[in-house]
């Protein structure tokens, strides 16, 4: 099966590429003192949208269930699982030494 070349390695896209690319260019040499007066406006309207991508690397895969007991939760992660019977064991040990 051929894969799919993606748009913009095609000749298209990077006529696309190159077009964005000049008139990015143009509007930031002609316009600069607008877009420096904006600045940390737009830093501050970045916090929200790195808060709601960057969630994605957490692994959450959903926010439902948030009352339910740990154990139940890592039940089919199997270093939970590992961690979790290691701690019962620390613990045991530590209340026989005390």
């Amino acid at each position: 099966m051929a894969q799919k070349q993606s748009f913009w390695f095609s000749s298209n896209g990077l006529a696309a590429l190159t077009l964005i690319g000049a008139v990015s260019y143009f509007l930031f040499m002609e316009h600069r003192e607008h877009l420096f007066q904006f600045l940390p406006f737009l830093i501050l309207l970045l916090c929200p949208l790195m808060h709601i991508f960057m969630h994605r690397g957490h692994g959450h895969g959903g926010h439902g269930g948030h009352g339910e007991d740990n154990a139940q939760n890592g039940q089919n992660d199997l270093g939970y699982q590992k961690g979790y019977e290691d701690g019962l064991r620390d613990r045991e040990e530590h209340e026989k030494n005390q």
